[in-house]
């Protein structure tokens, strides 16, 4: 009988907001879907300059619902100064055992933001232990399929583009429920980048410029490090009518 915790996709993040902004409409179609997600965050956002790490909690716990996530879990590596040691790895090596995920998806590993960077670079290694027996953890050894990297500040060439036209609207209101960190025209606290409407034309850009390397209309864009396997090439690629 399968374990409850078990999920088929486990995000990774650096901080609450970075899941809805780059994936958002991948985790909302994969749970329409009938997958099971789950969220980590590595650091509760404490050195953001708006909002408090408290209600930070709190908007992120309200995103994952919006997202139909099966559960978030909040670490406390150090936002602004990621701790990447062998206790966080440790710490990562017993969360994937314990969900025993499909798939892991984390950010690229060479970001801009060195907590990102950090991020990306710490699960990947993590992924990796986690198969080893003799890395002795909580859990018994478990290694997914492969790690999947999502795009922040850095935009390359996809591996693979998913489809996520329907599902867009609810992804911006996952990333609206951030409301101390996006564009609130109500609001006095300092202006960031990601407070400007702008930001969230940019959202709205990129991922109509995914969209359009697939035929649809919006898309989110993924990098892999290892070949997606494609059993069926007529269903990864579709044709479509030109006028």
């Amino acid at each position: 009988m399968a374990d409850n915790n078990h999920v088929d996709i486990l995000v990774f993040s650096a901080h609450p907001d970075d899941t809805e902004i780059t994936c958002g409409g991948t985790i909302l179609r994969s749970v329409a879907d009938g997958k099971r997600v789950g969220l980590i965050d590595l650091t509760r956002g404490e050195m953001g300059t708006r909002g408090t790490p408290e209600l930070r909690l709190e908007e992120a716990r309200e995103a994952a619902k919006i997202l139909g996530a099966s559960f978030r879990e909040i670490l406390d590596f150090g936002d602004g100064k990621l701790r990447h040691g062998e206790d966080e790895e440790l710490i990562l090596i017993d969360k994937i055992r314990e969900y025993r995920p499909s798939i892991i998806v984390a950010p690229w590993p060479d970001e801009r933001h060195p907590d990102h960077a950090r991020t990306g670079r710490l699960v990947t290694e993590a992924w990796f232990y986690a198969g080893l027996k003799k890395r002795e953890t909580s859990h018994a050894p478990f290694r997914p399929q492969s790690v999947v990297y999502y795009m922040q500040n850095y935009v390359l060439h996809p591996t693979f583009v998913v489809d996520i036209t329907p599902w867009a609207g609810k992804k911006m209101e996952a990333i609206r429920a951030h409301r101390s960190q996006v564009y609130n025209p109500e609001t006095n606290e300092p202006q960031t980048i990601i407070a400007k409407r702008e930001f969230l034309d940019l959202i709205e850009g990129r991922a109509r410029h995914f969209g359009a390397l697939i035929g649809s209309e919006l898309g989110e864009g993924f990098l892999t490090k290892q070949p997606p396997r494609v059993d069926d090439i007529t269903s990864a690629y579709r044709g479509r009518e030109v006028s």
